[in-house]
């Protein structure tokens, strides 16, 4: 299938590894050039090189998602350097584990900020010149806490269950545009990110990690947890032209993780 999207640009947050590097890499085989923002210059320059081996352009952003002031800027480089921006993936990384009953003003403020706040304003930059070219991609990466809420990760489910409601509202403000926004919901890809998690439960409970992975295996239908690259290859789909008539959609790859209809 041709996606259609040969020589467009996609911004890509948290690209220093795990779903972020997975899609950076997915979009770079279909010809488009790439914004690498993340938090490791080492991982972003290693990702670099690999992608400019499909022959696209790449520019990196060591980017802190917390400091709001460094938004525009990061944006006036990567349009220099590869022109508008026509793809979106906003993927925020995870905030810590936390308990609901426990309120930590300054720690919800800060994810907030990171998680949210970010998405919001980055979108909002470029919205503007997606509307006017009649193509855009703004998709959000979420977790299967804002469907099933996810014990011990309070900030997670309610941080990421307002982006929904926002990417659900701003879908059908800017359709008529030709701009698409969908969210697209993974379930337990094999990151770092759910190893640490993992880990973080094993800890907490008292039993080993094969333990806490032999039990998560058995709530997934497909008894496996799955490649970044069978998420990235999601995206890459609602990205492309093939997917003009697919907006406001909540897209889930777990493996059948999640029961609810």
């Amino acid at each position: 299938m041709e996606l259609g999207i040969k020589g467009r640009t996609a911004l890509v947050l948290g690209a220093s590894g795990g779903l972020g590097s997975a899609v950076a890499e997915v979009l770079a085989r279909e010809g488009v050039n790439i914004a690498l923002a993340g938090t490791n210059a080492q991982a972003l320059a290693a990702n670099a090189d690999k992608l400019r081996q499909h022959g696209v352009k790449t520019v990196q952003c060591v980017w802190d998602l917390a400091n709001a002031s460094e938004i525009d800027g990061h944006l006036r480089a990567i349009q220099g350097e590869l022109g508008p921006v026509d793809i979106l993936f906003a993927n925020t990384g995870g905030p810590p584990p936390s308990l609901a009953q426990v309120f930590d003003e300054k720690v919800w403020m800060g994810q907030f900020q990171s998680m949210v706040m970010s998405v919001m304003a980055i979108t909002t930059r470029l919205l503007p010149a997606m509307r006017e070219r009649r193509f855009g991609r703004v998709l959000v990466s979420a977790s299967s806490g804002v469907v099933s809420p996810i014990p011990n990760l309070a900030l997670s489910n309610a941080l990421r269950a307002t982006l929904v409601g926002w990417a659900k509202t701003l879908a059908r403000e800017v359709a008529p545009d030709g701009v698409t926004v969908n969210v697209v919901i993974p379930g337990r890809i094999e990151t770092a990110r759910v190893h640490a998690l993992d880990a973080a439960k094993a800890k907490r409970t008292g039993v080993g990690v094969q333990d806490v992975v032999a039990e998560s295996l058995a709530l997934i239908p497909m008894g496996r947890y799955g490649d970044p690259q069978e998420y990235a290859k999601v995206v890459a789909f609602l990205a492309s032209k093939c997917a003009s008539y697919v907006t406001g959609s909540q897209v889930r790859v777990d493996g059948g993780l999640l029961a609810n209809i």
